[in-house]
C-alpha cells in the first residue's frame, strides 16, 4: 500500500515540475476570429471530438471583434461547490477537471452557477465537459492544443517573463458585483487595471436594462 501511495506522489510531483513556471494567458484584444483554437481543441484526445473553447462575437451588430476563452480554473470553483454528486474535482495543480463520467448526473447546476459561462452539458454523454487545460498534454510537459495553434497569441501558455514585454499586464482577479473571484488563468488588461469588473446589466439589451432599473 505504501509503495502505491509513493508512486502516486512521485507522479504528482513530476507533473508539477513539468508544468512549473508556465501560466495560461488570455488576451481578447489579440483574437482575430480564425477559430483555429476551436478546431484544435476538438482534436484533444480526451474531448471525444468536442471543442471546449468558448468562442463568441463581442458585439455582432456593431463590430467583427471576437474573443476565445478557456476555463478560468477558479481558486474556489463554483461549479464544484454546487455539484450535488461531487463529480467535479480540482487538482493540487489548480486545474479544475471536467466532471467524472461515473458521477455526473447531468443536472446543469454547474452550467448555471459558473459566472463565466464555461461548463457545457453534452446530452449524448449525459455529462458536463469543459476545458481542463489539455491535462493529457500539460501533465507530460506539452502546451495546450489551443495555445499551440493561435497565430496571434490571444491564447498563450508561456512563462511570465515572456508576457512581461507586452503593453498590457495580466490579472487573475475578477469582480462580479460584490463577489471577488481569483483564477489560475490570467487575462491581459490595460496597465492601469488591477482587476476585471463585470456587471451583468452591462450586457443586457437597453429595453431589458430599463425594466430592471425601474423602482419596484
Amino acid at each position: 500500500m505504501g509503495s502505491r501511495f509513493q508512486w502516486k506522489r512521485n507522479r504528482t510531483e513530476k507533473r508539477q515540475r513539468l508544468m512549473h513556471g508556465y501560466e495560461f494567458y488570455v488576451d481578447p484584444s489579440r483574437c482575430i476570429g480564425c477559430q483555429s483554437c476551436v478546431e484544435a481543441c476538438a482534436e484533444c484526445e480526451t474531448h471525444r471530438g468536442k471543442s471546449m473553447i468558448n468562442f463568441d462575437f463581442i458585439d455582432r451588430q456593431g463590430t467583427t471583434a471576437t474573443a476565445a476563452y478557456v476555463c478560468w480554473h477558479c481558486e474556489e470553483p463554483t461549479c464544484a461547490m454546487v455539484c450535488p454528486a461531487d463529480a467535479i474535482k480540482k487538482g493540487d495543480d489548480g486545474i479544475v477537471q471536467s466532471s467524472l463520467n461515473a458521477r455526473c448526473i447531468g443536472c446543469s447546476n454547474c452550467v448555471l452557477a459558473c459566472p463565466f459561462g464555461i461548463p457545457k452539458i453534452f446530452p449524448e454523454y449525459e455529462q458536463m465537459m469543459k476545458c481542463d487545460m489539455c491535462y493529457d498534454r500539460t501533465s507530460v510537459g506539452k502546451k495546450p492544443m489551443c495555445a499551440t495553434v493561435c497565430p496571434s497569441q490571444a491564447l498563450s501558455y508561456v512563462r511570465p517573463d515572456e508576457i512581461a514585454g507586452r503593453r498590457e499586464k495580466p490579472t487573475n482577479v475578477f469582480q462580479f458585483g460584490n463577489q471577488k473571484i481569483v483564477t489560475r488563468v490570467r487575462m491581459m488588461v490595460p496597465a492601469e487595471t488591477d482587476a476585471v469588473s463585470l456587471d451583468v446589466l452591462d450586457y443586457m439589451w437597453e429595453e431589458t436594462y430599463a425594466a430592471f432599473s425601474q423602482p419596484q
